[in-house]
């Protein structure tokens, strides 16, 4: 007898009956024991798994590498834009390449282990000769989306009334039965992933075979020990007001794991260059502060008392909103011929569509409600990481023997100057209209060692303004094209006899 371990993949595929599948001294194995097995040999080999997760590395993945030793079932629970589907997909690389099925079964029947009656049968009448094709790892995956609509004739079946029909079976017959998602995934790994959507009565249809492996089909009695790794995604259910885990199904579970977002914003700029879109940017210049303020504002949004805590800031805000950026300095490269575009923080005007359709806010007004708040996310965003590269405002305002380098800037301002930061400006516009202001290039290379970018340095020198605003030296307002920037004691006053726009009112 052969060493079935030792056969490659193409002599695997080459046998192609149950007599040349038993010669080669195959073994049944159920898809929990292969799942196992398979994470052993790739800690042994210090393979990792789940490629391209990142921020789990000490927490989630062990958790889920824990509960496939274990052989357990698996619920993720965790906020919107967790990674929660990806851990479930990447388990399938831990399924053996390939498994032999009889020829024509429905439900994945082993030739050494059958199933159904359809496989018995036939490998009686056959018997060493009954046909063996391959079933592929990725074939072994199912995944559901639970919604209200589900039934349990999706997820387990139900009579079929036109196989009866065209076969002249008695409904008594279980060949009239058509088998749902669940029972067609015998051998393989199983997902559903909202599940609180699940109607209760349809997760109550899941009991029997998370535990003895049963499934009941209107009145037939069935008992098929069915083999499947089931993985439930869920976001928790103080936030999904559609519905809970019914208690016994989570009972059933062997391990819940709870998901979380990036602990670092190192690890969240690495998920968005990793998940962004990959265009042709070579034309297109980033500075890695831009990247932070991305990242920023996330974790701004996910601390708003504006924003719904339960309900999360999915990753995928940050994803959007860098394309956006990026779309931002492209549409003004192109407008003006310009061979090379430079960020600049004007150009986060352009992210606000991406954050504004990510949050859910504490108390849902008008349309306008979201804009306002992801404009103050974007400022607040400056304002935090303002202090990791410049000195920050409020302590050289208490700090008496401390000269204020803002001052001087704040009073060109109060000399009735203003800044207008046009969104289609050129290069050469842009960079003549932030030379306007009178020390603002001193601050950046006073407090900016060694800035030999120039773009960078305009960049910075905008980055202080806009900071300005935020500690309170200077306003902003909207204008059509774009923003402009001027005295606050001067906004303020000429605002008295005006009704204030929404960005006024809310700052």
């Amino acid at each position: 007898m052969a060493d079935y371990s030792k056969l490659s993949i193409d002599q695997k595929r080459s046998i192609n009956t149950l007599g040349a599948l038993k010669k080669s001294g195959y073994t049944p194995k159920t898809v929990k024991e292969e799942l196992r097995d398979n994470l052993i040999q790739s800690i042994e080999d210090d393979v990792n798994v789940f490629e391209g997760i990142w921020g789990y590395e000490h927490t989630v993945i062990p958790d889920v590498e824990r509960a496939i030793l274990s052989k357990h079932n698996i619920n993720l629970l965790g906020l919107r834009g967790q990674a929660k589907t990806r851990i479930a997909r990447q388990m399938v690389n831990l399924l053996d390449e390939v498994v032999p099925v009889v020829g024509g079964s429905e439900l994945n029947d082993d030739p050494m282990d059958p199933l159904t009656d359809f496989a018995k049968d036939l490998i009686a009448e056959k018997g060493d000769d009954t046909p063996v094709v391959w079933l592929e790892r990725d074939e072994r995956f199912t995944e559901k989306l639970a919604t209200p609509d589900v039934s349990i004739a999706d997820l387990i079946g139900d009579v079929d009334p036109i196989k009866a029909a065209s076969m002249k079976l008695s409904y008594a017959d279980e060949r009239v039965i058509h088998y749902g998602l669940v029972p067609r995934t015998h051998r393989g790994i199983f997902v559903i992933n909202e599940i609180p959507d699940l109607q209760p009565r349809i997760q109550v249809s899941l009991f029997n075979i998370l535990q003895e492996g049963d499934i009941q089909i209107r009145g037939f009695k069935l008992r098929l020990p069915l083999d499947i790794q089931f993985v439930f995604t869920a976001n928790p259910e103080d936030y999904t007001n559609r519905g809970s885990i019914v208690t016994p199904l989570k009972d059933r579970l062997g391990s819940q794991i709870i998901t979380h977002y990036p602990k670092s914003i190192e690890t969240s700029l690495r998920i968005t260059e990793q998940e962004a879109n990959k265009r042709p940017t070579d034309n297109v210049k980033f500075n890695e502060l831009s990247k932070m303020i991305i990242e920023q504002i996330a974790i701004e949004a996910r601390s708003s008392e504006y924003v719904d805590e339960k309900s999360g800031v999915s990753a995928r805000l940050t994803i959007t909103a860098y394309e956006n950026l990026v779309s931002a300095v492209e549409r003004r490269m192109f407008k003006n011929k310009e061979k090379t575009g430079y960020v600049r923080i004007s150009d986060f005007v352009g992210v606000i569509p991406s954050i504004t359709g990510k949050i859910e806010l504490v108390y849902e007004g008008e349309q306008e409600g979201a804009t306002i708040v992801a404009q103050n996310l974007i400022g607040k965003a400056i304002r935090t990481l303002f202090v990791d590269y410049f000195s920050d405002p409020d302590q050289v305002r208490k700090a008496k023997d401390q000269k204020d380098p803002y001052k001087a800037i704040a009073n060109w301002f109060g000399n009735g100057n203003l800044v207008d930061l046009v969104n289609d400006y050129s290069q050469s516009e842009y960079e003549n209209e932030l030379n306007k202001v009178p020390g603002l290039a001193d601050i950046v290379d006073k407090e900016i060692k060694g800035t030999k970018d120039k773009n960078f340095k305009y960049f910075l020198m905008e980055f202080v303004l806009f900071a300005m605003v935020e500690y309170s030296y200077l306003s902003k307002h909207s204008l059509d094209e774009g923003l402009r920037i001027d005295d606050l004691l001067g906004s303020m006053l000429s605002g008295i006899d005006e009704e204030p726009d929404d960005e006024q009112k809310f700052y």
